[in-house]
């Protein structure tokens, strides 16, 4: 335990999400031993960012003004949303630059454990989005994990009546990764997923070549 103002600053740094007691106390005596002028402007760029961001009024994306960059770009295909979790994944899924349409940031996931349900989540104002037709595929694009994947089963289940085309991101195994240490949900969601690598003829055969290098023998 130290003095003061020193333990204040370790104990508000480790309520920070991913920062536990010494990562917290790492950066406690990192800031210390800045210059003045550069934590003055931390904790500068921390208030104006709490003052002036808040939330897109039709896909609650983080933004400055009242309409977010995305939505206000006529170029953006309208007949898309991709519904996610959080706008980190918004930043995440443009940088793949494969998606051109709207986006949809529901504020969480379904999580009885936290006391979470459909009601506190940006929902209504999904099904609202969909009243003019415009729309038409919902992508869910929820995290692979076991509140996001509820989440999506919730909203596939709520919007099928509405006639848009629903669709989930597929989701798999990382390259590089190893079956041994895939969780459930991954490894069947990659089973789920599986793509042909080949068009089978009628006839299934190995010719002379594809034996030998095999090893076999016709």
């Amino acid at each position: 335990m130290y003095d003061g103002p020193i333990q204040d600053l370790i104990a508000e740094l480790s309520r920070l999400p991913g920062i536990g007691p010494k990562g917290a106390q790492r950066i406690a005596f990192f800031l210390l031993d800045a210059e003045v002028a550069d934590v003055k402007a931390l904790a500068d760029a921390i208030v104006r960012a709490k003052q002036t961001v808040k939330f897109c009024q039709i896909c609650f994306n983080a933004t400055e003004d009242d309409i977010c960059r995305i939505c206000r770009d006529p170029r953006r295909d309208h007949a898309q949303i991709c519904v996610v979790e959080e706008s980190k994944d918004i930043i995440a899924i443009e940088r793949t630059r494969e998606f051109k349409g709207l986006y949809h940031v529901l504020g969480g996931a379904i999580s009885p454990i936290d006391n979470r349900g459909p009601a506190d989540l940006h929902i209504r104002e999904l099904v609202l989005r969909l009243e003019d037709g415009t729309v038409t595929e919902i992508i869910l694009a929820t995290n692979p994990n076991t509140e996001g994947e509820a989440t999506a089963s919730y909203l596939s289940r709520l919007l099928s009546p509405l006639g848009v085309e629903i669709s989930r991101l597929a989701s798999g195994l990382p390259v590089g990764g190893d079956l041994e240490y895939a969780d459930d949900i991954t490894l069947g969601r990659a089973f789920e997923g599986r793509r042909v690598l080949n068009a089978p003829t009628a006839t299934p055969s190995l010719d002379g070549a594809a034996l030998a290098s095999t090893g076999a023998t016709p």
